[in-house]
């Protein structure tokens, strides 16, 4: 999956609707992300739920920084598997 360049609370739900519905492979590729918000983690959390409950393995790709950051100052970096990104 990839994430849009924009996912606030204005985006969360189409971008909710946009999840594969098994899972997919699991990927999401987070090189696009420009402007984004908690709601971002949200979609974040669930695509790696959706990911576990089809059998996939879950993996961020290329996130940026400032999503690095905001998700260890919500305390879920590790949970997302970008506790070792930069």
């Amino acid at each position: 999956m990839q994430l849009p360049a924009t996912l606030t609370l204005a985006e969360a739900a189409a971008a909710l609707r946009a999840l594969p519905a098994d899972g997919g492979a699991g990927v999401v590729d987070a090189s696009r992300l420009q402007r984004f918000d908690t709601s971002a983690l949200a979609l974040l959390l669930q695509a790696k739920r959706q990911a576990q409950a089809g059998g996939h393995a879950f993996r961020v790709d290329a996130a940026p920084p400032k999503l690095v950051q905001l998700a260890r100052m919500y305390g879920v970096a590790e949970l997302l598997g970008l506790g070792d990104a930069r």
